[in-house]
Order: structure tokens, then sequence, then C-alpha cells
């Protein structure tokens, strides 16, 4: 399915998504910015984010908007631009396309040689496990809720999350999570902490969010605390 743009919702919506401060003080109000230049800066900086990931032209961009606040006719001809719109979304798909299946090519052999060392093993769906530590502790079910300690990283060693950086511990409904995870959880112990390598299809699949991306293998490293009663 081809992307959507999104500049146009990112459009509407970005003025109430500003976080804006009046002046409090009159005397200092010359020195601070307006609030339409607070509200004009927070809306393109949104659009920088936006047009940085769809792989568009900045300085294009710009000129078209300043065309548009100076009153000039548009370089494009406003009935071409829909059709203009549709070939770029089915080229950037056609490239993500292509870009996933060489990715999946590369998990695939990432994972037969991790397979393969000390201490691994390797479950029917393909997910990989490491035990650090083991726990006395009871085994979750899906129903349940439980407490962890994790931190997740790509293959390459980035590190996109943590619950250290949520305040220590984390809750999650053992139902309610990644596949990966939620195979995982059910086979540990309570104080059990294990190495978890997560293919893309226990993972989020094409469908990894920013700071993971399309098709990616995830590592996370996992305590299990407690069972909520």
């Amino acid at each position: 399915m081809p992307r959507r743009f999104l500049l146009i919702p990112l459009l509407i919506g970005a003025a109430s998504a500003v976080e804006i401060q009046l002046p409090e003080d009159p005397a200092t109000a010359a020195a601070k910015p307006s609030l339409a230049s607070q509200v004009s800066g927070g809306i393109g900086f949104q659009i920088g984010q936006q047009l940085k990931q769809e792989g568009l032209d900045l300085e294009a961009f710009v000129a078209g908007v300043r065309d548009a606040f100076a009153g000039k006719q548009p370089k494009i001809d406003p009935a071409q631009i829909q059709v203009l719109m549709q070939r770029w979304q089915e080229t950037r798909a056609a490239a993500q396309d292509a870009a996933g299946q060489e990715r999946q090519k590369t998990n695939a052999a990432w994972l037969a040689e991790n397979k393969k060392k000390p201490g691994i093993t390797a479950t029917a769906s393909g997910l990989q496990y490491e035990v650090l530590a083991s726990g006395k502790g009871r085994t979750p079910t899906r129903e349940d809720t439980v407490t962890v300690k994790y931190e997740g990283k790509l293959i390459d060693g980035t590190v996109f999350d943590a619950s250290a950086r949520h305040g220590g511990d984390a809750e999650f409904p053992v139902g309610g999570v990644i596949p990966g995870w939620t195979e995982a959880l059910c086979l540990m112990k309570e104080g059990d902490r294990w190495r978890l390598t997560i293919p893309s299809d226990l993972a989020y699949g094409a469908n990894g969010p920013p700071g993971i991306g399309a098709h990616q293998v995830l590592i996370f490293e996992v305590e299990l605390v407690a069972i909520k009663k």
C-alpha cells in the first residue's frame, strides 16, 4: 500500500501540538518571540521532520512557501501536484519494498549465525534466547500483567528503548506486547533474566516505529521481576 503524505494533516494539527509560553511581564514582551513566531517555528520544525523522513527537497519546499507568501504563481501546475505526489509515493514504496527484501535476507543470515552461538536456544517460531540468570518464581500466562526491567537494541548495538528511561521497572500485559515478548515471558520464571533475539516477524515487521524502522531484528535483555497479583 502506498505511503500517504502527512504534510497537510500535520499543518492542520501542528498548532495545537506546539507548547507555547506567553510573556508574563509586559516589559520584556518585546524581547521575546511573538505568538505567531512561536507557532510558526513549531510548525516549521514538525514539517521539517516530516520532510526529512519522506526524503523531500528542503530548498524546493522553502522556495514554494516563499512564493506562496509573496503571492506569486506556483512553478508547478496545481493540477499536476496530485499526479506528482502519487508518482513520488509509488517510487518511495518501491524503494522501501526493495530495501525491506534486502534487509530480510541480511536478517536471515544473521539469525542463522547467532543461533550457532553457545547458550542460545531457538524455539519453533524463530525466537532465540539466552538465559543470563535463573529465578525460582512463577511463570506468567498471557492473561497476567508482569513487572520487568528491559533494554532493547538493534543488531548494530543501537539502544532504542529501556525501562530505565521511564523510571525503572515497567508493567506490561503479557498478551499485549509484540509476539516475541509474549512467547518469551510465558517461558520465563520470576527472577529470570534472559537475552531475547526477536526476528522482525515476531516484532514489528514492516511497521517498525521511529527509532526502530522496518524489518528489524530486536535484541532485548529482560528481567522478569514479578507477576502482578
